[in-house]
This record gives C-alpha cells, structure tokens and sequence, in this order.
C-alpha cells in the first residue's frame, strides 16, 4: 500500500522541520510513504527547507488560496501519485505525526474509510473555556447534519482512503473539515476516531484573525453543507417556525370575533397571511433545494466516474 502524506504550508520554515523529522520511515502494512507539501504562496523559506529535508513532491499557489483549497488539490496530487491512503496533517507541528501509524490502522484494517484525530480539546490548556465551548457545539451541529458521531470535527489530523478521495468534493476556501464530515456522512462512508495529545502551541492559528471570524466561517460552511446535503431541514423547520407563528393572529382574530368584539382587527389577518406566505415560499423553496441535491448526487457520481478514468492506471 501506499502512503501519502500532505502538509498544507503558510509560512511555516520554522516548524516544517519539526513536522518532516517526526512522519514516520517505515509503518507495518504501507510499502511507500510519500510527502506532499502544499505551498500556499508562502513568502519565506518554506520550499526551501522542505526540499533540504528530501521532499520531491509539491503543489505550488502564486497567491493564498486558502486552506480549503489546498486540502482539494493536495487529494487530486495524491491520487495522481497513486495513494492508497492519504494523511494531512499541519505545517505548525500541531499534530503527532509519530501516531501516523495508528491513525490510518482503521483503514489499512478494512474498518473505516475516514479517521480523525480527537485533540481531546477539554484537555488543551491554551484552548479558553468559550473556545471549548464552541469546539463541542461546532462537532455535535456536524454530527447532526452527517449523522455521525466524531467528538473533534475540526480536526485536521485526518487519514483518508483512496476511494474516500474520489467520492469527496469540498468547495470551500476556509476550512474543508467539517464539509467534509458532512459530505462523507451523507454518503455513507464509515468514519471513526482515535484521540490524541497535541503538542505544544508553535504559533497563533492563521485561519481566522478573532474567536468571532471563526465562529462565522465555520457556520457558514457548516450551514451551507446543510443546504447542499440536506436541504430539506433547513427549509421545513422554517417553513414550519413561519406556519406557527402565522397561525397565532388568526387564532387572535377568530377570538375576537367570538366574543362579539367590533374592533378592528385587520392587522391580525395581515400579519398572519404574510407569515403563512413566507411559510409556503418556504416550502417551495425546499423542494427546489432537495431537486437541485439529486442533481448534485448525480453529477457528484459523473465526477466519481471522472475521477477514475484520470487516476486509475
């Protein structure tokens, strides 16, 4: 089998060396391992040191593309370099590269198709109590729209099989680790865990610039996985809210004039019609939303099909 371990790289000549020098030589069960950096327009010596310490196999950005990007091009760079199994860890030593072995064993063992590392976040003493907070509310919303159970969704120590790489397809910029949960639970691949101990903090994290960006990004990306896999949630439980709430001033009205009350109470009959139509656009809408996800199923197989036909020779 063979191994490919990609690091996507910001600036990072300073740590690089310690990721490089800790990846192990030799794992039972893999015959090549391969190091793939990804340079994302690094402006220092990032290439450089990578290349002093044996690495033949990059993908080059002229500019920042994000790390969402870099993690979709460094899949196509394995696959064309005929990995059987591909690992991405961080350019800033974050992670144990020395667990590598038990990290992909589920795969190499037939028992997953995705493995993440848990960082055990409870655990970090740089991580601040609403940074925790967030980490666990953050997993289980992932949980939920992937029907998976992965305490550490944003972990990105994570080992993936070959035909895991050619079912995925994330399309976002900041961060590809919870689309992609959510992506292979709602296409029934088997995902599990391991925990790990992180090392110590090298640097501040260049993903996001404040706890609110990341908060932000991260919804997004979370929000917008929901409505391409499961639209028909975000759509019905509105629709649903709107129905509710509309139907509490016809209530109102039809009270009123029960009890024999000459006022007028026009407005109720306004505000709840306007509530109602916003709870059928609603519905309409999901409609549309779960026909354009049958859609997407079927040319997310036709770029399966693709996939296969460039990489497998």
């Amino acid at each position: 089998m063979k191994l490919v371990v990609q690091i996507p790289c910001l600036n990072e000549e300073q740590t690089l060396p310690l990721v490089l020098e800790t990846i192990p030589k030799k794992i039972d069960g893999i015959d090549e391992i391969i190091i793939v950096v990804i340079d994302d327009g690094s402006t220092d010596r990032t290439v450089e040191v990578a290349r002093g310490h044996g690495v033949t196999h990059f993908v080059h950005h002229p500019a920042r593309r994000g790390l969402g990007r870099s993690f979709h091009e460094g899949m196509n760079k394995a696959l064309e370099l005929g990995a059987d199994i591909l690992v991405n860890t961080d350019g800033d030593n974050q992670y144990p590269q020395e667990r590598i072995d038990d990290l992909i064993k589920p795969i190499v063992d037939g028992k997953a198709d995705i493995v993440v590392a848990d960082r055990q976040t409870h655990t970090i003493a740089h991580f601040s109590p609403f940074k925790k907070l967030l980490q666990r509310l953050g997993s289980k919303i992932v949980n939920m729209a992937a029907s998976t159970d992965i305490p550490d969704a944003a972990s990105g120590f994570r080992a993936y099989s070959r035909e895991t790489l050619y079912k995925l397809n994330p399309t976002t910029s900041f961060s590809y680790c919870m689309e992609t949960i959510i992506q292979a639970g709602n296409k029934g691949l088997a995902i599990t865990s391991i925990p790990i101990k992180i090392n110590a903090k090298t640097r501040e994290s260049r993903l996001f610039k404040s706890t609110g960006e990341h908060v932000y990004k991260s919804a997004s990306a979370i929000v917008r996985a929901f409505i391409m896999y499961r639209p028909y949630v975000i759509f019905i439980s509105i629709g649903s809210i709107l129905f509710v709430i509309g139907a509490i001033p016809f209530v109102r009205y039809a009270y009123f004039v029960l009890m024999n009350d000459q006022g007028s109470h026009l407005q109720s009959l306004i505000l709840g019609s306007i509530l109602l139509i916003g709870s059928v656009l609603s519905f309409v809408l999901g409609v549309i939303a779960d026909l354009v996800r049958v859609n997407r199923i079927l040319a997310e197989q036709d770029l399966e099909l693709a996939k296969h036909l460039r990489y497998d020779k």
